[in-house]
């Protein structure tokens, strides 16, 4: 079946099966791979995007439910890479191994969206569903403040 989805600023057409998660319709068929497959079951926040500026599990989500909303991953957060929370991650060198890091930058973009100012509480309260191996989650924090700030 086809779909037409607007991700990252773009009509995109997908001809899919409407079971399909839009994480494996975003790296299988539109090449959009900086969406992480972690663990499938939207536990550890690896696939996080945005739908309609929401922070979403694309392992969990559909293409039918999707429909018409406005998708958004890590690739069309900033077109060059300089969203400043890009910039504060490698500022204050978050990653270690990097894999989580797509689906944290979504997460905290979108607590930045809501909350242009956020606590440490707020950070940890929006962050807590991301799962990161390398434990870096104090260096994720102060990226989080360091962007706000900007």
């Amino acid at each position: 079946m086809n779909y037409s989805l607007n991700v990252n600023g773009r009509s995109r057409t997908v001809d899919v099966t409407p079971e399909t998660p839009m994480l494996w319709v975003l790296r299988d068929h539109l090449d959009l791979v900086g969406t992480k497959f972690g663990c499938g079951a939207g536990i550890c926040g690896a696939c996080t995007i945005h739908v309609d500026g929401e922070s979403a599990r694309a392992c969990q989500l559909t293409v039918a439910e999707v429909g018409t909303k406005k998708i958004t991953t890590i690739e069309g957060l900033s077109a060059n890479g300089d969203h400043p929370l890009q910039k504060a991650w490698c500022d204050v060198d978050v990653a270690q191994c990097g894999y989580c890091q797509s689906g944290q930058i979504m997460t905290a973009a979108a607590l930045l969206a809501k909350k242009p100012q956020p606590t440490d509480a707020d950070i940890d309260e929006k962050m807590a569903d991301n799962l990161c191996r390398c434990g870096t989650y104090t260096r994720i924090r102060a990226a989080i403040h360091q962007a706000a700030k900007k």
